[in-house]
């Protein structure tokens, strides 16, 4: 059986291209003006010439000066319209492609976004889409026209005198020689130069992202060196750049330059002969000049070619990348039963076992705590649950049923998450508490609740209260207060699952009180799975697992663990102490 070939590079791009479904309408008609606009062109060196040859003031009428101004005034409407046309056509597609990569960006694993950077990421989406609409708007028109003034300027060129024409015509393959290799060494430029482009968009997007810890670790000088050394690389492959254009622009001079002195030399030669009147040599020269420009344009195209192409291929590979699976089975009809994990093993790409054959129940209704030293595979855990990595081997059943048989969306509607993070987006209180929500919410649900998540006193003291702009990632509000957001947001969507983690670790004692008396409210009535390293917030729980590397080694309430388990008791033993000196 005979390997499948793939699709060369080039009908990659254009594959994408179409897609995209342009306009045909548009771009027939922008191409068609773009013909019309060279057509006229090549006409114009005839015109000349005759003028040329019969000049005479009594020889001109207003008819001729009438024909020519409508031309010329033709030519640029044309021209204009084309061009328009053309961007509206590629502003079209690049909308689209934007389109298409940001609906997949979304529905990416979040295994994607693991193994690639965010500056990566945010480059395809910006920077290799404009290259894209850069060859359509600038590049396509000059092609097809290139062509055509060139096919057609040789044609009338070797029926005004076919032996200047073929002295002519000799210079193209030597300057060609010259001009393909540099057109391949700007490709491989090119595509570095994206890279790196890439690169240095990821460092600016980590380091502009967390400025505060940048100037908190007083790493400005480090930061420093890291954005120089990008914009350093970026500038020796613009001056690479710069080098291929500085050898490419004299080779084009340089033979417009020998070519216009061998045609006006030897031209002068069979005008003195009577073999070329003075009108064809002008003619000739004007078409000479119709050769070369074009030439020099399709130079450009077939550089920005390469540069689409290589764009095209990160973009396919983008485009290509799994995603998940929102459609697939079943809707969750009872989230209030038994949760059994069921001798698990998990393992992040290419890394060692985060999670070894675990295997627990939580109770409906119950609280259960997950313990343990850092690094132990508790947040992995909550990982699974949520679905956003599968285990390796093993199962996570919601009563008899294996969650994977539940449709994404309606499994991660039963959930609500509350880390210790507590992510906020950029907008007011309003759209953080009411994110991610498919109906519109009264003022009576919001305030209730912010009333349940303890928010609403501090909201109402606001400049702005429910419309108070929180800053990015929730900047302008104290921990405490974006914590008893997160809550907020969690009660109005009424989960049935609740999943806390470290929910109250990076508080003061005051605000901690205060969210724990949130939390209280959420967790009422709900499956409740929580991960704590100060185990006072989870000593009443229904049941508490101990994690160690990967493995569960205790199970039980907080006086069985302390009476059986070693490093549970030693735990407990080391905060009590702790709890009793502060």
């Amino acid at each position: 059986m005979k390997p499948v070939q793939k699709p060369g590079k080039w009908r990659l791009f254009y594959d994408l291209i179409r897609q995209t479904k342009p306009s045909k309408w548009l771009v027939s008609v922008a191409l068609l003006m773009s013909v019309a606009t060279t057509i006229v062109g090549l006409a114009i060196p005839m015109v000349t010439s005759n003028l040329v040859d019969s000049f005479s003031l009594a020889s001109i009428n207003a008819l001729q000066i009438a024909g020519m101004v409508a031309a010329f005034i033709g030519q640029a409407v044309a021209l204009g319209m084309s061009t328009y046309l053309l961007n509206h056509v590629g502003q079209h597609v690049v909308a689209s492609l934007r389109d298409r990569l940001w609906k997949k960006l979304l529905v990416l694993p979040v295994e994607y976004y693991d193994n690639h950077q965010t500056g990566e990421t945010m480059s395809r989406m910006t920077n290799d889409t404009a290259v894209v609409k850069e060859l359509i708007t600038e590049h396509v028109a000059n092609f097809l026209t290139g062509i055509i003034a060139i096919i057609g300027s040789v044609t009338v060129l070797l029926y005004l005198d076919w032996k200047m024409t073929l002295i002519m015509l000799i210079t193209v393959p030597l300057a060609l020689a010259v001009l393909l290799p540099l057109g391949r060494q700007m490709h491989k430029i090119s595509r570095g130069l994206q890279d790196e482009t890439a690169q240095f968009t990821t460092i600016l997007n980590q380091v502009l992202s967390e400025i505060r810890l940048v100037k908190a670790s007083n790493a400005e000088a480090n930061e420093y060196e890291s954005g120089k050394k990008g914009i350093t690389n970026l500038l020796q492959y613009g001056l690479k750049e710069a080098k291929i254009h500085a050898l490419i622009s004299p080779i084009i001079s340089f033979v417009i330059t020998m070519l216009l002195v061998i045609i006006i030399g030897y031209g002068g030669m069979r005008v003195t002969t009577g073999a070329l009147t003075a009108g064809d040599l002008v003619a000739f020269i004007m078409y000479l000049i119709q050769i070369v420009i074009p030439l020099s344009k399709l130079t450009m195209f077939f550089t920005q070619l390469q540069k689409a192409v290589g764009a095209t291929e990160r973009l396919i590979e983008m485009l290509e990348s799994r995603e998940e699976d929102f459609t697939s089975g079943r809707s969750v009809q009872d989230a209030n039963q038994p949760i059994a994990v069921e001798r698990v093993t998990f393992a992040y790409q290419n890394g060692e076992n985060r999670l070894k054959d675990v295997s627990f129940t939580v109770k409906p209704g119950k609280v259960t705590a997950i313990v343990g030293p850092s690094g132990s595979g508790k947040t992995t855990l909550f990982s699974l649950f949520e679905r956003f990595y599968h285990p390796q081997r093993g199962t996570i059943r919601l009563g008899a049923d294996p969650i994977d048989e539940f449709t994404l969306r309606s499994w991660r509607c039963q959930i609500g998450y509350v880390s210790q993070e507590s992510p906020l987006i950029a907008g007011t209180i309003r759209d953080n508490i009411c994110y991610g929500m498919d109906r519109e919410i009264t003022d009576e649900e919001l305030q209730k609740a912010a009333e349940m998540a303890y928010a609403h006193e501090f909201i109402e003291e606001l400049p702005h209260k429910y419309d108070t702009e929180v800053g990015e990632r929730g900047i302008k509000l104290s921990g405490g207060q974006r914590q008893r957001i997160a809550i907020a947001r969690a009660l109005l969507r009424d989960p049935k699952i609740l999943m806390l983690d470290e929910a109250t670790s990076s508080l003061d004692s005051k605000s901690e009180i205060i969210v724990q008396k949130a939390l209280q409210n959420l967790m009422k009535g709900r499956t409740t799975l929580v991960i704590a390293h100060r185990l006072s917030t989870v000593v009443d729980a229904d049941h508490i697992l101990f994690m160690e590397k990967g493995e569960i080694t205790g199970s039980g309430t907080h006086e069985e663990l302390f009476h059986t388990h070693a490093m549970y008791r030693e735990f407990a033993t080391q905060q009590l102490r702790m709890k009793e000196l502060v």
